[in-house]
């Protein structure tokens, strides 16, 4: 039967393996009944053979309608339909008691929970009550047996509902976690992608770039010794100029492997972009004195402890307002960012102010590059995060 209620699980296998036994079963009482009346000669023999083929013709019917499964509407008539059926039968013979225990399912399986143990209550009762106007002999059995009946069907029908929901939740919690392994997955990809540009970045400017601008540098100064006239200066020339060309062709190789931030713009624009999207606080973006050129190291440190700063800042600081600076001055080059949150303790353990390694690969950033960061805070008195360093000597590829 393809019948079921909102709150029963959907056909399985051995669900529709228990459903043929609940048609077979049936099947078998109602043959049962109507072969007892018949071979002891009942005064109403042929009104319980009708009655039983009737029982089981309205049965067949409600369990090969495609509307009985879609509507509760449907499912709760050919119920009603199928126990006044069955209360004919009860009430011609009193073997039409057994047929109780299928029904027990059906109601169960086909009505809410709460009208489902109502018609399971209705139906023992029925059940008893035939029996003892049949004027049987009157036992504890003549009890028990329906209602025992009727707790073994809600105990099958609602442990199986309940697992079956166990079941569900399991599958649903097996599917988040394999969905999170595998964004995980594809994040640890795209970090690692970007982690490995940065360092192919600068391992570029640290050893090609800023070898390249050294030879340059004594080219030049080869050049100016040179005599006027002397052969020497023409590939001397030639040379620093390739060496030149090479340069720039670092520099656009290192500026290629920058963080996607920087990709289309300078350190400040992506500043600014960053400032504009950061969503909770209002973040205000300035800069001081006259910007410079930087190394795309520096722009990739300074990008990234904006970055973190403000991530910190939208998670756990609850602030109205921030302010990102990024100052440029003779020696130096310096990122503040100040917000007017909820603040902690710089000195605290990490596991008691809840933070992580955001501070941690902060401070390493900076001393990667020469660097220093310092950060001061107070519970209740905002923080503040400032990273300096020191611009490089001379050419700042």
């Amino acid at each position: 039967m393809d019948s079921r209620s909102s709150s029963s699980p959907p056909p399985a296998p051995v669900l529709r393996a228990l459903r043929l036994c609940l048609h077979a079963l049936l099947a078998g009482l109602l043959a049962l009944a109507a072969v007892k009346a018949v071979a002891a000669d009942a005064p109403h023999a042929t009104a319980v053979v009708v009655a039983a083929v009737t029982t089981a013709v309205v049965y067949a019917l409600g369990a090969l309608s495609p509307a009985v499964g879609r509507s509760p509407r449907a499912a709760a008539a050919w119920l009603g339909t199928l126990g006044v059926a069955w209360l004919i039968l009860l009430a011609l013979s009193p073997d039409g008691l057994w047929t109780a225990f299928p029904l027990y399912f059906l109601q169960l399986h086909l009505l809410p929970t709460r009208w489902g143990l109502a018609g399971v209550a209705a139906t023992a009762a029925a059940a008893i009550a035939g029996f003892v106007l049949h004027g049987q002999a009157v036992t504890p059995g003549t009890f028990v047996g329906p209602l025992l009946g009727a707790a073994v069907a809600v105990a099958t029908v609602l442990g199986h509902q309940a697992l079956y929901r166990e079941s569900e939740r399991r599958r649903e919690l097996i599917e988040e976690l394999t969905a999170a392994r595998e964004e995980l997955a594809a994040v640890e990809r795209t970090a690692g992608t970007l982690a490995e540009r940065e360092r192919l970045a600068r391992e570029i400017h640290d050893t090609l770039a800023q070898g390249l601008s050294s030879i340059q540098l004594l080219l030049r100064a080869a050049e100016r010794t040179l005599l006027a006239g002397d052969p020497a200066a023409v590939h001397v020339r030639r040379a620093r100029e390739a060496a030149q060309d090479n340069l720039a062709e670092a520099r656009r190789f290192v500026r290629a492997l920058a963080p996607p931030g920087l990709e289309h713009g300078s350190l400040t624009a992506a500043l600014e972009r960053l400032c504009a999207a950061t969503a909770g606080p209002a973040v205000r973006f300035g800069v001081s004195g006259t910007p410079v050129e930087l190394p795309t190291p520096y722009e990739v440190a300074l990008l990234r402890v904006a970055q973190s700063a403000l991530a910190n800042t939208v998670r756990h600081a609850d602030a109205a307002r921030a302010g990102v600076t990024l100052s440029f001055m003779d020696t130096s080059v310096a990122l503040d960012i100040v917000d007017d949150g909820s603040g902690f303790d710089p000195v605290a353990p990490r596991a008691q102010t809840g933070g992580g390694f955001g501070l941690p690969a902060m401070r390493s950033r900076a001393r990667s590059l020469g660097g220093t960061l310092s950060v001061e805070s107070a519970p209740g008195q905002g923080t503040a995060v400032a990273i300096t360093l020191p611009l490089p000597a001379g050419d700042t590829a």
